[in-house]
Parts: structure tokens; sequence; C-alpha cells
């Protein structure tokens, strides 16, 4: 049975902070990165069933939730992960807070490729480590951007960092990385004996017929010096339950990881635990599978809307995620674009800055919305422009 994507549900609930309840009522909120469907089906009856059994006490991860994520790995990618690699962590942020805690020290920093999510930037603060930059390569044909890695930065900074936070696909350029790339990033780290930690969390959310593989993947060496960071939460819109995974094929690095995890006392929410097994069984696919073809259409949407209504502006074309990233340095506004459409067009985005060097004057929008929703928002910005 076809999902209505079309329709969302209200969650301007007063009584708690949500994307919908930040800003003031009259601001369209399209900023923060969940979307606004219901999570699938099976997942919602399993919570009930929770719920309504009226027990909601401690409970660990198990083998057998263990068992799901690697066979899943397996079924999406054909990689072979022994269930005992998986440690279940509270989320990706604090997953590779705790890797940067395990792993990192003040002699070597953590090396990003910005403009990145914004958490990668707080990690140094969070951790006290340097942040080492290799900045992507903005490319611009028309009013299409594009990025690429600038392999001589890469080349350079990765000789001062100890860790390096790839994110695959990439928030919020939408970029899935080549294997050849990943081949050579990966390459570039070994040599320099550099620990990579892969967030991977936007893998699953695929547009038009995209394929993804994993860093780890790529070679039994490459996993050995790889964490990755995996989680249901964007997928398959649980990300208030709070629960990810670490799969680490090394075991020297997975005992200091899951040392450093218990210590912190990371447990992860038992309504997180039932979820994330039911996300990974394959019950969701079939919903899965609508919402990626919702998201492409989504996406298409988005793209040649700016491309015809808003002249001047730019925007990427996102292989994954439901992020765009767009650009208005052209138009020489006054105020960032944040703070230009916050007011002039009651739209809330992220703004381009917090993404680090390169994010000045643009923005990530929300798109994992009703395709009304879109374009009301898309409206808004366009009238406040022209």
């Amino acid at each position: 049975m076809p999902i209505n994507f079309d329709s969302t549900p209200n969650r301007r609930d007063p009584n708690v902070k949500n994307k919908w309840t930040w800003y003031p009522n009259d601001v369209l909120p399209m900023w923060v990165a969940d979307m606004d469907f219901p999570a699938p089906k099976p997942i919602l009856d399993e919570l009930h069933k929770v719920v309504n059994q009226g027990v909601l006490g401690y409970e660990m991860p198990s083998q057998s939730l263990q068992e799901t994520v690697a066979k899943r790995m397996d079924r999406l990618y054909r990689w072979k992960v022994q269930p005992d690699s998986v440690v279940a962590v509270t989320g990706i942020v604090s997953g590779f807070n705790v890797a940067a805690r395990a792993f990192g020290s003040k002699k070597k920093g953590i090396l990003v490729q910005p403009p990145v999510y914004n958490e990668f930037h707080e990690v140094k603060n969070n951790v006290g480590i340097s942040q080492v930059n290799a900045p992507l390569v903005k490319r611009v044909d028309g009013n299409i951007l594009s990025y690429e890695i600038d392999w001589d930065v890469f080349k350079k900074q990765v000789k001062k960092a100890g860790i390096f936070l790839l994110c695959n696909p990439h928030n919020p350029l939408g970029i899935i990385f080549s294997r050849k790339d990943l081949l050579q990033m990966a390459k570039i780290c070994i040599e320099n004996n550099v620990l990579i930690v892969s967030d991977e969390i936007h893998s699953e959310l695929l547009l038009d017929d995209h394929t993804f593989t994993p860093m780890s993947k790529l070679s039994s060496e490459i996993a050995q010096h790889t964490i990755t960071l995996i989680a249901p939460s964007k997928t398959f819109n649980v990300a208030g339950l709070f629960c990810g995974f670490a799969i680490i094929p090394n075991e020297k690095l997975r005992l200091r990881y899951d040392k450093e995890v218990n210590q912190l006392r990371l447990h992860v929410s038992s309504l997180g635990l039932h979820a994330a097994r039911i996300a990974y069984s394959g019950q969701c696919d079939g919903w899965l599978k609508e919402l990626r073809r919702y998201l492409t259409g989504n996406r298409d949407f988005l793209v040649n809307y700016v491309t015809e209504y808003m002249p001047g502006v730019r925007t990427t074309i996102p292989d994954a995620t439901y992020l765009a990233w767009l650009d208005f340095t052209e138009l020489k506004l006054k105020k960032s674009p944040f703070d230009f459409f916050m007011q002039k067009a009651k739209v809330a985005v992220s703004d381009g800055k917090i993404f680090g060097a390169g994010g000045e004057g643009h923005v990530r929008l929300n798109f994992g919305t009703s395709r009304k929703i879109l374009k009301q928002g898309l409206d808004r910005m366009c009238k406040s422009l022209y």
C-alpha cells in the first residue's frame, strides 16, 4: 500500500521544544535534520507494544540486536561484520565524540572537510584537541554547485591529525564519495597512522538510483583502521530515541572504545533499542523505498524551482540525504541568509557559517517534508528576495 508522504502530522505541541516549536508560530521550520513524516508503522507498532506492556525498565543491547545490525550490513552491502564488532551508542554525535576522547591527543588534531556537519566543529571544544581543516573545493556550473577533494591540501593536513572524521554521505553537501576517492583517502590516512571515523548515518537515504559502499567494506586493511558509525535515526525518522551503533572490526580499538562508552555511562534507551531492531530487520524496507522516491521528487522540485525562479541563487543536487545546500553569495545580501530569511520570509533554515569554512553566505535547507510545505517555504524565500 503506497505511503502518503503528502500528509504530515501537526507537531506544534506547546509543551515541548522541537523543530516546529523552536521558533515563533509564524516561522516555517526547514532547519534541523529530522523529517516531518511519521516513523514506519512496524516501528510504531513495536513501540506501542512495549508501552502497552507497561514496564519501562532498564534494557541493554542484546546479542540478537548485534546480529540484526550485522545481517543488515551483509544484506545491503555484502559487508561481513562480526556481531561482536557492533557497539551500541546513544547516537552518531556521541559516537564520534567518544572516538575523539578514546583516540585523540593534544599532539595530533582531528581532520574534517568543511563545510561539514556543525557537530564536527564542536569536537575540538568537547574533547580539547585541535581541529585540522581540509576544505572541499567548490565548483560552479551555472546555478549548480558541486564540491571535490583538494588532494594536495588533504595530504598536507592529514600529517597534523590523529583522527580523520569523514562524513559520507556528506552533510550538508549530499555527496556520496566515490570508491576511488574513499580508497585514496584511506590510503593516505593509513600511511600517516591516522584513524578513520566514518559517519555514515545518511547511508540509506539514497536518491535516484545511487548506491553506497561503507568505507570499511573496501578492504580488510581499511576496516582495521576504521570506526563506522550508523543509526536508524535519520533513515526511519526516530532521532529522538537516541540509538546508534559503532562498528569496529579491530578488537584492540573496539575494547578501548567500549571502555570509554562504559566510563561515560552512555546507556541507550530501551525504546531506541526496540526501534533499531525493527528498523534493521527489513520490516520497514518497503516504506523506505517509497520515502526515497518521494525525497528524490522533493530534491528535483527544489532544484527546478531554484533554477527557474531564483536567479543568482545556486544549489547542490544531493545524491543522498534530504538536505540541500544553497549559495546566496552572488546576491550580496546585507544580512546573513539565515537572518534575512528569518526576518523577511519567516523561514528558518540552518545558517551556513555553522558548517565551517566556506559556509558563509550559504544555508542548509531540509526538504524532508511534504511537497506542499516545501513549496510554501520556497515561495516565501523567493518572494522575499525579488
